[in-house]
């Protein structure tokens, strides 16, 4: 069976999970696995031709024949192109992996920024691109380099499956799930966390608010008051309100967002009250419109992380491009630490 793309179909597929079969190394083309790495990728037949500078039949034929030496299906026609299998997601991170060592293995590692055209998609939250992004400007040492650094919007707390298909080259963020989870995993872990900086979070409004007036923001103000709320993925609940919850409070949401700056200039327009982190207050531009108070809850400190995957340990270009991440990061932990002090 060929796997072609462009099939609309409203039915689901539904395949059986069968044990992959020994196949005879010896007669596997490894070109295959490549076909393979790139179509898991890319989930797109046609696409994956373009990328492979193949046409889509020798594409379609080369699934067929991988196919047929693992004796296991691999993909399925969905509405927007494949859809792999079980089979074919548990394969894939060896895959990758391999080629990727490979490929260490058979190119030089050595990466001049300055001679070597080099493009990194990195994906953060707004919060974390509005501190961080001027020092990596100036850590990549951009327009210097021949170094390209593509920026895309983070809406979700566990970037893991962008990293696995290679949409993303480094994720940076809050991950605090994905923290424990990997501690847990030690040296088999696929993805690398490392902290980069920490902040906390405040209560922001207007700085003629009634609220402002006070030293200290009370719990019962506090919940009393009305609230716009700042969720990435559209969440009914924040960190706050989790915090909240244990003290058998509730604060009074009147509006969800679902970024940081409408929270602002909501804030600065009315009488709401928000709850966003201290830093990015400091590096909107908008700190002097605004009064920041202490929450009258405990919520654990804002902990941003760089997050990667381990098949990248070593690759030269991925190890420079950390290092610039690392010495961005160090300048914005120094710059919070002056502000707070």
């Amino acid at each position: 069976m060929q796997v072609r793309d462009g099939c609309h179909h409203d039915h689901e597929y539904h395949v059986a999970v069968t044990p992959v079969r020994s196949p005879h190394f010896r007669n596997l083309d490894l070109n295959l696995l490549k076909v393979f790495d790139v179509v898991m990728a890319e989930r797109n037949v046609t696409r994956s031709a373009t990328k492979l500078a193949m046409t889509q039949p020798a594409v379609s034929n080369a699934l067929r024949r991988l196919r047929e030496a693992l004796g296991a299906e691999l993909f399925v026609t969905g509405r927007q192109g494949v859809v792999p299998t079980a089979q074919a997601l548990a394969l894939w991170p060896a895959v990758r992996e391999s080629l990727q060592r490979l490929q260490d293995a058979l190119t030089p590692q050595s990466f001049d920024p300055h001679h070597r055209a080099h493009g990194f998609t990195l994906a953060m939250a707004e919060a974390t691109g509005a501190l961080l992004l001027p020092s990596l400007l100036q850590a990549t040492a951009l327009p210097q380099t021949r170094v390209h650094l593509r920026v895309v919007a983070l809406a979700t707390r566990d970037p893991r499956p962008l990293l696995e298909q290679g949409q993303i080259d480094v994720a940076l963020g809050f991950f605090p799930e994905l923290r424990s989870l990997l501690a847990g995993q030690g040296d088999d872990a696929l993805m690398r966390l490392e902290p980069l900086y920490e902040s906390d979070y405040v209560a922001v409004m207007r700085r003629r608010h009634p609220l402002a007036r006070e030293d200290a923001l009370g719990l019962d103000a506090f919940c009393a008051a009305p609230h716009v709320r700042v969720s990435f993925a559209g969440r009914a609940r924040g960190f706050a309100d989790d915090a909240l919850t244990p003290l058998q409070r509730q604060r009074r949401v009147v509006m969800t967002v679902s970024h940081f700056f409408p929270a602002l200039r909501l804030v600065l327009a009315s009488d709401l009250l928000t709850v966003l982190p201290r830093s990015f207050v400091q590096a909107s531009g908008l700190a002097g419109q605004l009064a920041v108070r202490a929450l009258p809850m405990a919520l654990p400190p804002i902990q941003t992380s760089l997050l990667w995957h381990r098949r990248h340990e070593r690759d030269e270009a991925q190890v420079w491009l950390r290092g610039c991440v690392h010495r961005a990061a160090a300048e914005v932990a120094a710059r919070l630490r002056g502000d707070s002090a």
